[in-house]
């Protein structure tokens, strides 16, 4: 157990825009102020943790890493979990899920996709850059709609299912593996993935 490195909380849900919820440090203070010792840090708020400058700037990543040490804390891994969502969404839910995605994105699945893929690299990189070992994201619901069908599945729909996904995810978790991080999905009841 000498790697655990908590208590640790999860950021997404306290980011607002009141103040100590509006950026980093006063996020990091706060969580600190109630006895955490890691954050894992959402890579969709740009004013909380700017994931492009992550993965273009050593010293971005170094000096984030300084401000959280001055309060204690250090980064248990940074998550994409909406990002990765958008890797792999059915096209039944593309509407429900367009809402994640940058406004200029909406309504053209393809371009979410190339987006969220991109964002997910960077986030190997950054997550490198970072000293990161591993990093949390959601796969997609690609095959959800084939679990609990009427008629019964169909076995070739849930094979090029997780066909799609393999072809899909495999170049983001070669992307991770070259960082030397371990891309960690968190599974929720519709979320289904493979390891390719």
């Amino acid at each position: 157990m000498r790697t655990i490195k908590g208590p640790g909380i999860f950021l997404a849900q306290f980011i607002g825009t009141q103040p100590s919820f509006n950026t980093l440090d006063g996020l990091a203070e706060w969580a600190a102020g109630l006895g955490y010792r890691a954050l894992q840090i959402p890579c969709n708020h740009p004013a909380i943790f700017d994931l492009e400058q992550a993965a273009a700037s050593q010293t971005y990543c170094d000096e984030v890493k300084g401000r959280l040490a001055a309060h204690g804390l250090v980064i248990s891994e940074l998550s994409t979990h909406l990002e990765g969502q958008l890797v792999a969404v059915h096209p039944a839910y593309d509407a429900a899920f367009d809402g994640f995605a940058p406004p200029a994105l909406r309504g053209n699945p393809q371009a979410r996709q190339r987006w969220a893929c991109e964002k997910l690299q960077q986030a190997a990189i950054a997550s490198g850059r970072l000293g990161l070992t591993a990093h949390a994201t959601f796969s997609g619901a690609l095959a959800w709609p084939y679990f609990y069908p009427w008629p019964p599945h169909n076995r070739q729909l849930l094979e090029e299912a997780f066909s799609e996904l393999a072809r899909r995810w495999r170049p983001i978790l070669d992307g991770f593996d070259q960082q030397g991080v371990d891309l960690c999905y968190e599974i929720h009841p519709a979320k289904i993935c493979t390891m390719a």
